[in-house]
C-alpha cells in the first residue's frame, strides 16, 4: 500500500508542539516531582537546570527529544521556571554547548527508562502488536498511525522519523492482507477455484461477466424478477462456497474485501494475482 496516507495535521503535529498544553496536560506531563527535582538540582547553571527540565517534560509529553529543545511554547517555559524558581531570560545559553544537551538526553533515557525505536525486544513486540491489529481490525492506516504513536509514548519508546513509522504500518497492513488472501484462497477446492475464476470471464452471447450479473440484484417486483432472483440464488448455491469453513477469517476483514469486490470492475479483478483474485471473488 502507498505510505502517503497521513493528513496534513498528522504530519505537522508528529513529535512537535502544535499549541499550548491544556491545564490538564500541564498537570500531568509538566509537573516536576521529587525525582525530577533531584536530577535537575544536580545541574550547576540555572539555564542548564531549566533546559534539562524542558527536555524531560518534552520527551514525557511528545515521546521524543527535539532537535532544538527550546522550540516549546512560552507557556511551558514559564510553567517550569515557576516551579524551579529561576529566570527564563538566560535560557538561550542552553544552546551554546551541544555536548551538554546530549549528556542530558542520555541521562534522561537512563534514569527514566526511555528506549530507542530499534531496541529489542521492544521493536519486535511493536511489530507483532501492529500486525495483529492490522489482521483483526478494519482501522484505516491513519488511525493505526495515531494508535501506534500512543503505543510508543505510553511505553517510553522514542518516536522514529515519520516516514519510518509510515513504512512500518504500510508493511504490517501489506503482510496482513497477504495472509488474508492466502487463507481465503486455500479454502475452495480446485474445481471451486476454477468456477470462481469463470465468474470474471464474459461468456458469449452475454455482454456481462457472471460476477457482474450476480452483482445486479432484481429491482422490480414482478414474476420475471422473481425468476431471475431464484436463478441468481441457484448460481451461488452451485458454487457451494457456503460449505467452506470461514471461522478463522476475521469477519470484519471478510466484509471489507467483499465490499471491495462489489465495487470493482471485473477486468480489474481479473488482473489481480491468483491468490488475491480468488480471495476477493470468494469473499463476495
Amino acid at each position: 500500500m502507498p505510505i502517503d496516507f497521513l493528513s496534513v495535521q498528522q504530519e505537522q503535529s508528529y513529535g512537535r508542539y502544535q499549541s499550548d498544553p491544556t491545564e490538564l496536560q500541564l498537570a500531568r506531563y509538566f509537573h516536576l516531582d521529587d525525582l525530577d527535582r533531584t536530577l535537575i538540582a544536580a545541574k550547576r547553571a540555572e539555564h542548564n537546570r531549566l533546559g534539562f527540565a524542558l527536555q524531560l517534560t518534552t520527551v514525557r509529553f511528545l515521546g521524543t527529544f527535539l532537535a532544538n529543545p527550546l522550540e516549546v511554547p512560552a507557556l511551558v517555559v514559564k510553567h517550569l521556571a515557576r516551579q524551579l524558581e529561576c529566570d527564563p531570560a538566560g535560557l538561550s545559553l542552553y544552546l551554546e554547548r551541544e555536548a551538554t544537551r546530549y549528556e542530558h538526553t542520555s541521562q534522561l533515557k537512563e534514569h527514566y527508562g526511555y528506549r530507542d525505536f530499534a531496541d529489542q525486544p521492544h521493536h519486535f513486540r511493536l511489530v507483532r502488536w501492529l500486525y495483529t491489529r492490522a489482521s483483526l481490525s478494519a482501522e484505516r492506516p491513519s488511525v493505526l498511525f495515531d494508535l501506534t504513536t500512543a503505543y510508543l509514548v505510553e511505553r517510553k519508546i522514542l518516536l522514529p522519523g515519520i516516514t519510518t513509522l509510515e513504512r512500518l504500518i504500510a508493511s504490517a497492513r501489506d503482510r496482513a492482507n497477504a495472509r488474508l488472501w492466502k487463507s481465503l484462497a486455500a479454502l475452495p477446492s480446485l474445481s471451486q477455484r476454477e468456477e470462481l475464476e469463470k465468474l470474471l470471464v464474459v461468456i458469449p452471447p452475454a455482454r456481462l461477466t457472471p460476477l457482474d450479473q450476480l452483482r445486479q440484484s432484481p429491482y422490480q417486483i414482478s414474476s420475471n424478477a422473481l425468476v431471475k432472483a431464484l436463478q441468481r440464488v441457484e448460481t451461488v448455491k452451485k458454487l457451494q462456497v457456503g460449505k467452506l469453513d470461514f471461522r478463522r477469517i476475521p469477519p470484519v476483514q471478510l466484509k471489507i474485501l467483499a465490499r471491495y469486490t462489489a465495487g470493482s470492475k471485473a477486468q480489474t479483478l481479473e488482473r489481480l494475482l491468483p491468490e488475491r483474485k480468488i480471495a476477493t471473488v470468494l469473499s463476495f
